[in-house]
């Protein structure tokens, strides 16, 4: 299960909506067939496996991270296949979780006689597809908080310079995680101080997986010549703005390529997230990367949105009282109201540390 879970995380940034998936078959003490869901709408892991382990597969044991499916879309019933190549016993990570699927495809093939195990390594497969997960139980995106902070806690100094706060290793990393993401999300702050590109660029990135680069930009501010604008033909751009935007500004943007969505305002008067993040689901969208700034994360994180925290540090101290923080807004009064998190992991990023959490609440 441990070489299944590697193989799936080969289709990390590739199998949005669909889950990743790896599958291993096992005869006697050889492995005999490996396969990992490579791209929706093409085979799924365990014909692949199948497919490799050939006449291997009768009488052998399947391993899979995810339970098989048992039903048409864009491919066949896994399940058949899993019948064709005479598996004996299917071990399986962990249940589909659409409510609609999950335990059909276990119960199918018991009722042929094939030995089924679930649970081997049950928490690390659910951990690997925790946007799936969220998705696919509400219709929502898996939001992932991304902040580049100082020791002391600072995104840039009081000045307003935040380049670079962390080193050239940690950007990398970064731009792996915009890979794997379905969309990338700023507040118009970022865009009028940075003007980002909020696109992949990596040594060897996947030509066809862009995210969906999103300005969240209530009153329709971003200017013409921004290099977000100016290179929306060729990365998706979406504003999400109020109904109070401009119906000429919306136009110009649309001539240069450039999505915009008009959304009902929250109570103060800003972008609805949660409507946001509704309509993004509806889309399709998976996985939300959420860079900032200070003031979208307050708002993020204030209405419940934030599933995970990846906080980089560097090693530095920038100082300044009214040097700005990765979360806005007003904060709590009382430390006993300060939002709990649960720690998952840390480690080294050339000299930076990154700081890995899930938001209380989190399945």
């Amino acid at each position: 299960m441990r070489l299944a879970l590697r193989l799936a995380r080969r289709g990390m940034g590739t199998t949005s909506p669909n889950p990743m998936v790896g599958a291993v078959v096992v005869r006697g003490d050889r492995i005999v067939g490996r396969g990992y869901h490579r791209r929706a709408g093409e085979p799924h892991a365990e014909v692949l496996a199948l497919r490799g382990a050939g006449e291997k597969a009768r009488g052998a044991t399947l391993y899979v991270t995810l339970e098989p499916c048992n039903h048409f879309g864009k491919t066949p019933p896994c399940t058949e296949a899993v019948f064709k190549a005479g598996i004996r016993k299917v071990v399986v990570g962990m249940k589909d979780p659409n409510p609609l699927v999950s335990g059909r495809g276990i119960r199918r093939l018991r009722k042929a006689g094939i030995e089924v195990e679930v649970g081997a390594l049950g928490e690390a497969c659910r951990e690997l597809n925790a946007p799936f997960y969220k998705y696919i139980t509400t219709g929502t995106p898996f939001v992932i908080l991304k902040g580049a902070l100082t020791l002391d806690g600072k995104i840039a100094t009081p000045s307003g310079d935040s380049r670079w706060v962390t080193s050239p290793e940690s950007r990398q990393e970064v731009h792996r995680l915009r890979q794997g993401v379905d969309a990338v999300m700023v507040g118009i702050g970022t865009v009028l101080r940075d003007n980002p590109l909020l696109n992949v660029r990596l040594s060897r990135p996947n030509p066809k997986r862009q995210p969906l680069r999103i300005v969240v930009d209530s009153r329709l501010r971003i200017p013409l010549t921004s290099r977000l604008v100016q290179t929306a033909s060729q990365y998706p751009t979406l504003i999400a703005a109020t109904r109070a935007a401009f119906p000429a500004k919306i136009h110009r943007l649309g001539k240069k390529k450039v999505e915009v969505w008009a959304l009902p305002k929250n109570s103060r008067g800003k972008v609805n997230l949660g409507v946001l993040m509704k309509k993004l689901g509806e889309r399709g969208i998976v996985s939300v990367l959420l860079e900032g700034g200070a003031q979208l994360n307050a708002s993020a994180l204030r209405e419940r949105l934030v599933d995970r925290l990846l906080f980089f540090y560097a090693p530095k101290i920038a100082g300044g009282a009214k040097a700005p923080g990765v979360i806005g807004g007003e904060g709590v009064r009382r430390m006993r109201d300060a939002a709990p998190v649960e720690l998952v992991r840390m480690r080294r990023i050339g000299p930076d540390l990154l700081v890995e959490a899930k938001v209380a609440g989190e399945e």
